[in-house]
């Protein structure tokens, strides 16, 4: 009978005990991966009468609205945001001290209702981008009931756009700086001005291309005509982004890279070691270098508008030791000119490359150790130097290139790396001369295809990859391949769909019986991979008619130059070998991924439009043409030919 008892009481136990885990919330998937979390039982169930409730405070009160804002771009319904005391039901925002939160850190207790505090603002705003990626994880926005603490080793988490070698659209931009600011990545440093190499444009300085993106009145001109930003938009952008959580720091690279300045004052270029280095011993270089960061440094509303800037001073040549000095005088002088405007200056680092006797400025000074040779991570800090970890060999994408990543390895970075690591130095973790991390996208090979979108496609997955690792370093728990496939379940941010995702599964996504000239549909794009078929019955089209626009790209019934089937996107017109014939009918397909834009009549392939070598020099030097296509959808054209039986596949 005691054994029976026992065996009884035993069982209870187990169910009890089973019946108490099976209760407790697991930790839910967040991006960044959450510090800690206790589960509770049950969810919070929002409902029509949900508030966001915060104090009179301007910032609290402008975080609440931008919660609601985001809420309602995600889930079709704004919350009321109202000021005083929280009820069952409503998502509380406030400021209450915690010293192990620091300044990024945030605390929330998810019960009857959804209390969210932190120290400063900016950990109250960014509790807000995990409760908004956890609701969109579950059916009716609940939330697991819980409480979760959550800060990062890491201060500054960023990425580097070149925007000089190709142009990116001031539109893309503001969506990157949302995609960041919801996986918690503080800083974007935009790369205003760059250059081509020479061997591709037929080994002649004048040939080679060169972009600086911003407007200049100093110097009327220099402003790359294919692309730029006026100071307004650029200084309403740094703005928004601040507003995000996001800093901007603004690049004016000097004095290599700089064939954009030398192309317009060609004396203040180096004959010595090519046109795109500046003459370090030219007066005229520092008259005008001094008038251009001016041009954005000065006044009470500087264009430069952050705290920080880039000064560049990566890879000049240190092939004497006089040049050396000059440029480690040059390095110095421009530390100090920009702080002059009371900001701080961040540099490339370069002087190991560059051992010399003339003094550098390190005090208060950010460098970004990309490559140990040009500046041994360990030396520099032991200068003084404020360290941004962006190892070349780890975290550089070059598109199509066939050098460094044309798509980060995430696996090993997931697995292996935090900014700790910069090359073959490794520091501790939170190693206070460690700011943080960067990843880049360089854009070398100007001219070979690459779209905005393909970039997109390289960069997100990276993005939500280096988030986790700049926030939570070495402490995240979930395997790769949990993280892989749970990342994907997530939006890019509120209201953004850069990726061309209409659904989250593949399939049919849309079909219509006839598309109408210039009718509209539901989608702006679909991004890869896509196959988009539809019948025509032709007709006689002239040059230039489209089938589908959207702001990025166009897709041709009729090309402008030939009359044939095609797509432009970018600067970049790409044909098919196929005219639409009058009279005929037939079905047309167009699919399309990351590596080709394929044409199928009758449900078969007739042309691939692949990545190609576009420049070959007996191995020596090769670019690559690529053809790849978002697809657009938003406005038809205004064609002749019938169209019908229009179906999209997401693939």
């Amino acid at each position: 009978m005691k054994n029976t008892v026992r065996i009884l009481c035993a069982a209870a136990a187990l169910c009890l005990s089973a019946a108490t885990l099976r209760a407790e919330n697991p930790k839910p998937f967040v991006i960044p991966e959450l510090r800690e979390w206790k589960g509770g039982e049950g969810d919070f169930t929002p409902t029509d009468r949900m508030r966001i409730v915060t104090s009179d405070d301007p910032e609290q009160l402008r975080i609440a609205d931008r919660l609601a804002e985001d809420y309602a771009a995600m889930f079709g319904r704004r919350p009321e945001v109202v000021q005083g005391k929280g009820a069952a039901g409503d998502i509380l925002l406030s400021i209450r001290p915690d010293r192990k939160l620091g300044d990024e850190g945030y605390a929330i207790r998810i019960g009857d209702r959804v209390q969210l505090t932190a120290p400063h603002a900016a950990g109250l705003y960014w509790g807000t981008r995990t409760l908004l990626q956890i609701a969109e994880q579950h059916d009716g926005q609940r939330l697991p009931c819980g409480s979760l603490r959550d800060w990062p080793d890491y201060g500054l988490r960023g990425f580097l756009l070149d925007c000089g070698r190709k142009y990116i659209p001031m539109a893309y931009l503001r969506d990157l700086v949302k995609i960041m600011s919801y996986y918690k990545m503080n800083t974007l440093q935009v790369h205003l001005n760059d250059n081509g190499f020479k061997q591709y444009f037929d080994n002649d300085w004048n040939k080679t291309y060169a972009a600086f993106r911003l407007e200049s009145e100093t110097f009327p001109g220099l402003t790359a005509r294919d692309g730029s930003y006026t100071k307004r938009e650029f200084v309403d952008f740094q703005r928004e982004a601040a507003a995000l959580g996001v800093e901007i720091i603004p690049e004016i690279d000097v004095p290599a890279h700089s064939l954009a300045f030398t192309h317009y004052k060609p004396e203040i270029g180096s004959k010595e070691y090519g046109m795109d280095h500046l003459d370090l011993f030219e007066p005229a270089t520092y008259e005008f270098l001094d008038a251009l960061f001016a041009e954005y440094l000065s006044g009470d509303e500087p264009v430069f508008c952050g705290p920080r800037v880039s000064i560049g001073t990566d890879e000049y040549s240190n092939r004497d030791k006089e040049v050396v000095e000059q440029f480690r005088a040059f390095t110095d002088r421009y530390i100090r000119y920009v702080e002059s405007f009371g900001k701080q200056a961040s540099v490339w680092g370069a002087l190991t490359h560059a051992k010399g006797d003339t003094p550098v400025k390190a005090e208060n000074v950010v460098m970004n150790a990309w490559y140990n040779g040009y500046a041994e991570p360990k030396e520099m800090a032991a200068l003084g130097y404020q360290l941004v970890s962006i190892p070349d060999g780890l975290v550089y994408i070059v598109p199509a290139a066939g050098y460094y990543y044309d798509y980060l390895n995430t696996k090993h970075l997931y697995e292996n790396w935090t900014p700790a690591q910069v090359g073959n130095a490794v520091f501790e973790e939170r190693d206070p001369a460690i700011l943080g991390g960067m990843f880049a996208v360089w854009n070398d090979h100007a001219g070979n295809g690459i779209s905005v979108g393909d970039i997109h496609h390289r960069t997100f997955p990276a993005l939500q990859t280096l988030a986790v690792k700049s926030w939570a370093g070495s402490s995240r728990t979930l395997s790769y391949d949990d993280f892989d496939a749970l990342r994907k379940g997530l939006s890019e941010a509120p209201g953004v769909n850069r990726l061309g995702r209409l659904a989250a599964e593949p399939g049919l996504v849309h079909e219509q019986a006839e598309l109408a000239p210039e009718s509209t549909l539901p989608y702006a794009e679909i991004g890869y991979d896509y196959l988009v078929t539809f019948d025509i019955e032709g007709a006689d089209e002239t040059p230039g008619t489209e089938l589908f626009r959207s702001d990025n790209a166009v897709f041709y019934l009729a090309d402008p130059i030939r009359g044939m089937l095609g797509f432009a996107r970018d600067g970049y017109l790409c044909t098919f070998s196929y005219k639409i014939e009058p009279g005929r009918r037939m079905t047309i397909g167009i699919g399309g991924d990351n590596r080709a834009t394929r044409l199928l009549i009758d449900g078969k392939v007739v042309e691939e439009l692949n990545i190609r070598d576009l420049f070959y020099d007996e191995g020596k030097s090769k670019m690559r043409d690529v053809r790849t296509l978002v697809f657009p959808l938003e406005r038809a054209g205004r064609f002749r030919s019938r169209i019908t039986d229009l179906k999209i596949y997401q693939q």
